[in-house]
Order: C-alpha cells, then sequence, then structure tokens
C-alpha cells in the first residue's frame, strides 16, 4: 500500500541514510558483532551527517526542531539493511528528549553542542537486578550532602543499552524515600559522566540477538554527582518517564515493522533461488499462502506505525495510542519472522543469513520498553477495565 507520511524531503534524507549504512555499517557489522558493540566513531560519522541532534536548537550547534519523521526512518533504514546503530536510536531518540525538556539553561549550554557533535553520546540507566517493569522499586540512592553542594551516588543497574560508547550516563535514582501512599514518589534524575571516580562496568551481558550493541551491568560506588547535575526537579523522575514513553514505544513499533518487512524481503529471494524436488520453493502453494499472509499483518502493522507517526508529529499521540501500536507491531514481527525463517528450512538457523540474524534480533522488542504484558494493562486501563 502506498504510504503518506513521508515527502520529498524525508525521501531525500532516506537516499542519505541508505548510502551511509551501505558504506560505514554493514561491510563491518560482523566485526561489530565479535566485538560486542560498534566503534565508538560510529557515533562521530552520525554527527557529521548531522542526526546525533535532532531537536537541538541552532544556538547550541543542532538543526533546531526536527520531525520524528526523520528518525522513523533512520529506524526503518537500518531495518531494511538488517543492522543496528549501536544504542543510537536510544541516545538520540529517547534519552535526549529529556534533556531538551528539563535541561536549565547552564546544562544546556554544557551539554547540547556536545551531543549535536557526536562528541557527546548519552544512555540511561533504569533497569535494576531486582526492578524491571516495577521502577516504583528502585534502590539505587543519590545522597545529598550536608552542605548540600552534591549528592553521593550508591547502586547497581542492569540491562543497560550502550554505556560503554557513552560520555553521561542518565541515573534514576532515589533522593527520598517512598511513602505508603505513593512508592514512586523520590525518584531524581541525574546526569553522570561515565568516567565519574566510582563509575565501574560489569559485565556486558552476553544476549542471544543485538550482537552489534552493548548491554552492561553498571555499580555505582560514592560517585560524587554535583547538584548542577540534576534534571528537572528533585522527587518527580517518575512524572518524567512517563511523558517520553509514547515516542519510546512507537520508536520499538517502526523498528519491529521494518524489520518484518525485511524479513520477507529476505524469504521472497530464498524462496525463488531454493529448489527443492525439482522446484522452486516459491513454487509451492504453501510458500504463496505463508508469504500472502505474512504480507497482510505487515501492510496492517504499517498502517498502525504510521498513524502514530502522524499522531506524533501534533503532539496527540497518547500512552494508549503508543501501547496499542507497540503491542500489535512487535507481536506481528514476532510471527512474520518466525513465518519466515521457517521458509529457509534449516538454513534459516545459520547465522550466514540475515533471517537468523533478524529472528533473534526481534525477539527483546516485546519486553523492551514495557513488555507486552504492561501493554494490555496500559490498553485495558484505557477501555476502563
Amino acid at each position: 500500500m502506498k504510504r503518506t507520511v513521508y515527502d520529498t524531503d524525508h525521501d531525500e534524507f532516506r537516499t542519505m541514510i541508505r548510502d551511509f549504512i551501505a558504506k560505514e555499517v554493514v561491510p563491518h557489522y560482523p566485526d561489530w558483532e565479535a566485538a560486542g558493540h560498534p566503534p565508538r566513531d560510529l557515533f562521530s560519522k552520525l554527527g557529521d551527517i548531522g542526526v546525533t541532534g535532532f531537536g537541538i536548537p541552532e544556538e547550541y550547534g543542532g538543526p533546531g526542531e526536527v520531525s520524528f519523521k526523520y528518525q522513523a526512518i533512520l529506524s526503518e533504514e537500518s531495518a531494511r539493511a538488517v543492522i543496528m546503530l549501536g544504542h543510537y536510536g536510544l541516545s538520540t531518540g529517547m534519552v535526549l528528549p529529556y534533556l531538551l525538556t528539563l535541561a536549565t539553561e547552564e546544562q544546556k549550554k554544557r551539554w547540547l553542542p556536545g551531543i549535536a557533535s557526536g562528541d557527546t553520546v548519552l544512555c540511561i540507566a533504569m533497569t535494576e537486578p531486582g526492578t524491571g517493569s516495577d521502577l516504583a522499586g528502585i534502590r539505587t540512592s543519590a545522597r545529598l550532602s550536608e552542605d548540600g553542594t552534591h549528592y553521593v551516588l550508591n547502586g547497581a543497574k542492569t540491562f543497560i543499552s550502550g554505556a560503554r560508547n557513552s560520555e553521561l550516563c542518565v541515573v534514576v535514582a532515589r533522593t527520598s524515600l517512598p511513602t505508603e501512599d505513593d512508592r514512586r514518589t523520590g525518584l531524581s534524575l541525574l546526569v553522570v559522566p561515565t568516567d565519574s571516580t566510582g563509575f565501574e562496568f560489569g559485565r556486558n551481558l552476553d544476549k542471544i540477538g543485538l550482537k552489534a550493541s552493548d548491554t552492561n551491568e553498571l555499580s555505582f560506588t560514592d560517585i560524587v554527582v554535583p547538584v548542577e547535575n540534576l534534571l528537572g526537579e528533585e522527587g518527580k523522575a517518575f512524572a518524567y518517564m512517563g511523558q517520553n514513553l509514547p515516542r519510546e514505544r512507537l520508536l520499538v513499533g517502526v523498528d519491529a515493522t521494518g524489520r518484518a518487512a525485511a524479513a520477507i524481503e529476505h524469504a521472497k529471494e530464498y524462496v525463488k533461488e531454493r529448489v527443492v524436488f525439482g522446484r522452486p520453493v516459491a513454487a509451492f502453494q504453501n510458500t504463496k499462502f505463508v508469504l500472502a499472509e505474512c504480507a497482510t499483518e505487515v501492510e496492517a502493522s504499517q498502517a498502525l506505525v504510521d498513524r502514530g507517526i502522524e499522531l506524533e508529529a501534533v503532539g496527540e499521540l497518547t500512552p494508549a495510542d503508543a501501547a496499542r501500536i507497540k503491542l500489535f507491531a512487535t507481536e506481528t514481527a514476532g510471527r512474520v519472522i518466525d513465518k519466515c525463517l521457517q521458509l529457509h528450512g534449516g538454513y534459516g538457523y545459520m547465522r550466514e543469513y540475515p533471517i537468523a540474524r533478524l529472528y533473534t534480533d526481534i525477539r527483546v522488542n516485546r519486553i523492551y520498553g514495557g513488555s507486552s504484558e504492561v501493554m494490555k494493562t496500559i490498553i485495558a486501563k484505557d477501555l476502563s477495565l
């Protein structure tokens, strides 16, 4: 079906990104997977083409207000090439908005120029060993010093994407105890340089997919964080995190739909070339029916995602809308990619084929950004259930 969310400017941008990925990423991607993360200079190169500072005002070196559609195109083109740009999407699309919305003028002058140039990359540390979706259970503490000049940060985080390639980490920490009436109160956001004394990297976790994007354990031991690095107001982190979740979940849906579409293209190519019983696999009715079903599901997912992109562009994407998009797109992608792998037969299980990477990479989309079960809870609440 014809898509109508993009114009000629977007098409030109897509061509540039497609060329960049073909030249700077695809030839080196196996090495990145072996290393467990991309080289740091990837982000400098992304900065050189002007895509690390979407939304950063020109006075700080950025391009100014930029439509989310450009980030969606970057996600779609990464999916098309069956690669990931490290944690680029998280840094630019999910963490940067916190700074754009909450940072003081002094903080903007200190941080935004480096982000716009690609010299400063961002990550965020929410999840802890004992807290996943239940962020109200965070135990990492930030105690204000007696003279009120700094916080002392202690605790541990896990499943943190991209920390090894980041210069700044937005840490969610407890600055005061929760109340009996509200477990969510008392959480704050602190911007912590990753080279701070007491900031330690644990394991680079061995995931089944997303091999070229590092996922780390972190520990904080008596890190001194100046009060000037408090982002927003103390104690309001939970509300701030909720404000950014709809865009984050839309981005997950964009990625899932793009990867499902890529799986169909790779399956089509394979079944036309692969011969069994003297006939191309594509000649069998089952193959045609399976791909017809997959294509229809992806078209439905794309329509839902595109509607979400349009709503986001005018500031009308609700948490329930984003939950519906993420739930449908990620569950659809899981089914579609599984069917496309099946059409590859035994070769689909071999990592030399892109479908194998798609299969392992897509599984986490139903978990991060809020699991499918959390999405269903949000949707049910929107239905007044």
